[in-house]
């Protein structure tokens, strides 16, 4: 997927009424009566009338916003519990809140989409304005605390052995994230496919691919970068089956022969 998708993914954070939405949502307690919200939890989320009173504006106005919200798999929506006649009203959420977030490596997966979007969301500087800069930037100090000093900047790996050192780094960042990654290689190791089983963000995916898409090649590509292998090629292959994505990794120079002294 392209970098422009990720980009219309991100671009409606750009509004700062969207961004304080998103923010407050998200900073809504775990549990119930904390100060935030009204003692409403993230999980419950907020109504569009409650939301208007946070950012002062009229609630159709605020409708407008959060229905974009939603479309962009940014935030869900479900009905309120009735309360008289009337059609139910809407409580809005963050999706990594929502019951199917219920499982705890799915869990620890949302809870990281939401510190990548939080850069965003906060309005810390994202290069290149994408959610993909924004994970590649995160990621990094993932790896560095993974991968404890070595005195000196990593280099590219020259041996097979090496560099699939470099890639069980990346699996093991990836189950942290909640997802379920299998391993093959061809060509030596150079070629390596990592496939991802039954996504954590399955849902948000097969809504708005871009947003999921973005940030997980984003940090597939910080973390390997922060491993010395900014030459490495990464291509993302999303939903090549209903719940199945594929990450393809090529190494483009030729390993040393295994005799050859560095």
């Amino acid at each position: 997927m392209s970098t422009t998708g990720s980009r219309q993914g991100i671009s409606l954070l750009r509004s700062d009424v969207r961004r304080r939405l998103v923010d407050h949502l998200a900073g809504l307690p775990e549990e119930a009566d904390g100060p935030a919200g009204g003692g409403r939890t993230r999980g419950q989320g907020l109504t569009a009338t409650e939301l208007a009173e946070v950012v002062g504006l009229h609630v159709t106005t605020v409708r407008f916003h959060v229905d974009l919200l939603v479309g962009a798999g940014l935030l869900v929506a479900r009905d309120d519990e009735p309360h008289g006649a009337g059609r139910p009203r809407k409580r809005y959420a963050v999706p990594w809140a929502t019951p199917r977030a219920a499982e705890p490596a799915t869990h620890r997966a949302y809870a990281a989409l939401a510190e990548v979007l939080g850069l965003t969301v906060d309005g810390a500087p994202v290069p290149g304005e994408t959610l993909e800069g924004a994970a590649r930037d995160w990621v990094r100090e993932q790896v560095a605390a993974a991968t404890p000093g070595t005195g000196g900047r990593p280099t590219p790996a020259r041996t097979p052995g090496a560099w699939l050192g470099k890639v069980g780094t990346v699996l093991d960042l990836l189950d942290g994230w909640g997802h379920q990654p299998d391993l093959r290689t061809r060509s030596g190791a150079r070629e390596v496919d990592i496939v991802l089983h039954d996504c954590p963000f399955l849902d948000l995916a097969q809504g708005t691919p871009e947003t999921v898409c973005g940030v997980h090649r984003g940090l597939l590509r910080g973390a390997l970068d922060e491993l010395g292998e900014e030459s490495v090629e990464v291509d993302l292959q999303p939903l090549v089956t209903g719940r199945t994505c594929v990450a393809h990794l090529t190494v483009p120079a030729q390993f040393a022969d295994r005799g050859e002294t560095t």
